[in-house]
């Protein structure tokens, strides 16, 4: 255990950021999942407001620097053709 005062603030800001970052990373990730579900269940209704959440999610998790915006934009890129593909596919069935 560190003696000084300004290290043990330094342990306790550590501990708060590491378990902010743990929840905002466990969020982005089940957001994600949702949206593959929707995505493998052709629900169509649900799946633009389950892909406006997953950007959302992506990029304030890129400005908070919890995942490289690099990251954040390449996901957002392989959701969105995802996407695009499956309603491609629904209007040409239809």
């Amino acid at each position: 255990m560190p003696q000084r005062k300004a290290s043990l603030k330094r342990l306790r800001a550590d501990k708060t950021r590491r378990l902010r970052n743990i929840k905002i990373k466990t969020d982005l990730k089940k957001t994600l999942k949702g949206f593959k579900a929707l995505l493998a269940d052709n629900k169509r209704q649900e799946l633009l407001a389950a892909l406006k959440k997953a950007f959302s999610r992506l990029d304030k998790a890129a400005a908070k620097g919890i995942i490289h915006k690099k990251t954040a934009s390449r996901k957002k890129g392989r959701l969105h053709k995802k996407f695009t593909l499956m309603m491609n596919a629904a209007a040409g069935k239809a």
